[in-house]
């Protein structure tokens, strides 16, 4: 059974995952359970929608120490099926804070990471 498409073509919160996930090494776009997800090769690291009824949201790996601090946050939620990996996700609307979103994939990223792919990063100035 295929998943139906949560996004339409140019949808404008994919576009802007797409342009902060695109400069990582080795950074690929799947589409997975109708959703983009982002890999580091063949590890997701970002994934746009987290359900049904929250599509303009970001899933993404938190640093487990940064964890509870940002659960305080009114638009950070657990995520269904990634929430009991430690996954964490965010709303995404007109007041996001883009920088921070950057931030949260740039852990994410770091966290699946292999270290060839951190080297390159690195190698390449970190963000």
């Amino acid at each position: 059974m295929e998943h139906p498409k949560l996004f339409e073509p140019g949808d404008a919160v994919v576009d802007r995952l797409r342009a902060l996930c695109a400069d990582y090494p080795e950074s690929v776009e799947i589409e997975s359970w109708g959703r983009p997800s982002f890999r580091a090769g063949k590890k997701i690291y970002a994934l746009a929608g987290a359900m049904m009824d929250r599509p303009h949201s970001l899933v993404f790996k938190p640093d487990p120490l940064e964890h509870p601090v940002l659960l305080e946050r009114s638009d950070v939620f657990v995520p269904p099926y990634f929430g009991p990996s430690g996954w964490l996700a965010i709303d995404l609307d007109d007041s996001t804070d883009w920088t921070f979103v950057a931030e949260l994939i740039d852990t994410s990223y770091r966290q699946v990471a292999l270290k060839r792919q951190l080297s390159a990063l690195e190698a390449r100035g970190a963000r």
